[in-house]
């Protein structure tokens, strides 16, 4: 009878061993021990040849060929004892392998070059006579020059044109780019103050004078207090004061102060009937002397005693006009332009001619050297005569080379260059001693970079510096850097009319502005940044 408080179970299906159920692997055939033994001994004898026996070929041998026993055997007891020597190998070889990778992390990647060029790592040199590259030689030895040495030079040369590295370039933040530039204008400031208390007779000190580039700034006008209603014919700078004077063809003479900022006026004079072709100061900067285009009668002005005196006649001038002079260096002469190729020597002391001398043609420029003793004139043959002053002779005469027609003529202060002006444009400059003693003098340059009448010479003050200059047409000017007798290439500044049609060209007393009067009655004024000095 069955019992009711017990509860039934489901019948389970009785299951047969998991032994029994899964099917048992079959065993790989016996193989021939005898046979496997010998395989295994030559593969002995051929490892003991090549000398690469070790454990691992051992254990590989075995693998492959059998003796499962003697590797059940080693398992069984490398279990008891620890990892076997393949486990530590591979152990040892990942820890090298971890520290590796560890001791790669702590050092910065280097990656390799993708591609070495054997070129450069050669000194390549460059051929300095092309004429792009003729302005970047500092001597005649440097007929050539590395790339490298070439770079620097470049870089050297437009940081002296920028002033120093430009802003853009330099590696700052923008409050200290805010400083500096604050600090510089009050630096600017105190040069500009410094070089306006600083005038006086004495001989600005400076370093040569790099070619290439001029550093310099526009200003105002110089005249800009008072611009001149016709065409400028004179721009000059006082000899000792800061003060310009410009004359023009409006019969007006103006005085004005020079600082680069506001220019201001100092006086003007009005001549009736009498417009001023030429003016200029005397040595002593005390007067002015003014000619007209048809009159004989010039203007003497008194700057010290504010006096305008006219002088209508000349004893022993035989000219129907005065109209072109040059003011002798020594003072209390005037060397005067007549016709038919005629100079006259007059004294302003009791004004008269003292003496007269005579060229072949008709006389384009005159010039004095820097002491005065001798006179430069220029034909409009072409022809210059060497006159001494002193005994009223003719030391020398020369063709100026390649001239059909002359137009003007300078030399320099420290006695060393004299400049021929052409109808064509060019300017030969040649050597003040080869001129004195040579009847067929060589020029050392000729500039030919103006297209029209060269009408215009003028040396700066330390004869570094030849400024030339066509009347006929517009920005026809030029700044010869006299050292290598190349024109500076930032002037005038191109896309951008400036100069106009110049008839005058002055620098002031140590070159530190260069002015000039044009068609348009203004006198654009440029503040020199190498010199010093006013």
């Amino acid at each position: 009878m069955e019992d009711l408080n017990v509860i039934k179970l489901p019948a389970t299906e009785v299951s047969e061993p998991a032994e029994k159920k899964t099917k048992k692997r079959a065993r790989p055939p016996k193989l021939d021990t005898v046979d496997e033994e010998r395989k295994r001994q030559k593969n002995v004898k051929s490892l003991s040849v090549l000398g690469e026996e070790d454990s691992s070929v051992k254990l590989l041998e075995e693998l492959v060929f059998g003796a499962e026993d003697e590797l059940v055997e080693r398992l069984e007891d490398e279990k008891h004892t620890g990892t076997g020597t393949l486990l530590e190998e591979d152990r040892d070889e990942e820890s090298a392998d971890s520290e590796a990778e560890g001791s790669t992390r702590l050092l910065p990647s280097r990656k390799a070059a993708a591609w070495v060029d054997e070129d450069d790592e050669r000194e390549e040199e460059v051929d300095m006579k092309h004429r792009f590259r003729r302005e970047l030689i500092r001597g005649e030895a440097e007929s050539t020059m590395t790339k490298q040495k070439l770079q620097q030079r470049m870089r050297d040369q437009f940081q002296k044109s920028m002033g120093g590295t430009p802003s853009w370039a330099a590696i700052s933040d923008r409050k200290k780019k805010k400083k500096k530039a604050a600090e510089d204008e009050e630096d600017e400031d105190e040069e500009d103050a410094e070089l306006l208390r600083r005038t006086g007779n004495f001989v600005a000190s400076s370093d040569s004078l790099p070619s290439g580039i001029l550093r310099m700034k526009k200003c105002l006008h110089a005249n800009s207090a008072r611009p001149s209603e016709d065409r400028l014919t004179t721009i000059q700078f006082h000899p000792s004061a800061q003060v310009v004077m410009t004359a023009g063809l409006d019969q007006s003479l103006s005085l004005f102060q020079v600082d680069g900022k506001t220019n201001p006026k100092i006086q003007s004079i009005h001549l009736d009937r009498f417009p001023i072709h030429r003016a200029a100061f005397s040595p002593d900067g005390e007067m002015v002397i003014a000619t007209s285009l048809k009159n004989k009668m010039f203007y003497l002005y008194d700057m010290m005693e504010g006096r305008v005196t006219p002088v209508h006649s000349v004893r022993g001038l035989n000219e129907a006009r005065v109209k072109e002079f040059s003011v002798c260096p020594e003072g209390g002469a005037l060397l005067l332009t007549g016709t038919n190729g005629y100079l006259h020597l007059l004294t302003l002391k009791t004004k008269e001619v003292v003496r007269s001398m005579k060229i072949n043609g008709n006389v384009c420029g005159v010039d004095f050297s820097h002491d005065g003793s001798k006179v430069f004139a220029n034909s409009e043959e072409g022809e210059v005569y060497v006159w001494d002053m002193r005994s009223s002779r003719c030391v020398n005469r020369f063709s100026d080379d390649g001239c059909v027609k002359g137009t003007s003529i300078a030399a320099s202060r420290n006695g060393r260059y004299l400049a021929c002006g052409s109808q064509s444009g060019v300017v030969n400059i040649y050597s003040q001693e080869a001129c004195l003693n040579s009847n067929n003098p060589k020029p050392l340059k000729a500039v030919m970079n103006l297209l029209t009448s060269a009408t215009s010479l003028k040396f700066n003050p330390t004869s570094e510096i030849l400024a030339i200059a066509s009347r006929a047409e517009d920005e026809a000017v030029k700044l010869v850097h006299m050292p290598s007798l190349t024109v500076f290439s930032n002037f005038p500044v191109s896309k951008r009319k400036i100069v106009y049609r110049a008839s005058c060209l002055d620098f002031s007393p140590h070159s530190g502005f260069f002015s000039l009067a044009n068609n348009k009655g203004h006198a654009p004024l440029f503040r020199l940044l190498h010199y010093k000095d006013f």
